[in-house]
């Protein structure tokens, strides 16, 4: 954030807005906006399901369930089952030892550059932009009408403090 953006207490005011405005940072309210709007568009939803649908096809996901598999079973081959196993426990134990080798934080990544990293120039980020222009289209045309309920001044700081943001961001 650029130095006196987003001052001015929670609700900005009319001097955190005018530095928020020059300043060329984007307020937190202003971002809020625009993933309520992205979310009300289901595009996380739509990259959530594209990016699941891929995942079992990559390597990495195929070599994380695979050592994940072969831990578990280890684990399980030095205990002998008998009926008054605490099998809760036994899970919760071998969940906590899977968390500390760190094989899941390293093999997530991995999944993460497989799947999900071709994705964010070619597929989410243009999909991304032109849900924000749509939304920053209809605020302007909100502004352009007249009045409404919620001020206007509010509106304007949310739609130059967004494009600034975008412009500062390409």
């Amino acid at each position: 954030m650029a130095a006196g953006a987003g001052r001015g207490g929670p609700r900005g005011g009319a001097a955190g807005r005018r530095r928020e405005r020059s300043s060329g940072a984007g307020g937190p309210r202003a971002g809020l906006m625009i993933v309520n709007h992205l979310k009300s568009q289901g595009l996380f939803d739509q990259f959530r399901r594209d990016c699941l649908a891929d995942v079992d096809t990559k390597p990495a996901y195929q070599n994380l369930r695979q050592r994940v598999d072969n831990f578990v079973s280890n684990h399980l081959a030095t205990h002998t089952w008998s009926p008054h196993l605490n099998k809760n426990q036994l899970r919760n134990n071998i969940r906590q030892q899977v968390l500390k080798s760190g094989m899941l934080e390293s093999g997530i990544d991995r999944i993460i550059s497989q799947v999900v990293d071709p994705k964010i120039n070619h597929t989410f980020r243009p999909q991304v932009e032109k849900a924000v222009h749509e939304f920053l289209a209809t605020l302007n045309h909100k502004e352009e009408a007249g009045p409404s309920t919620s001020p206007s001044e509010e509106k304007a700081d949310a739609s130059v403090t967004v494009q600034d943001t975008a412009v500062t961001e390409e």
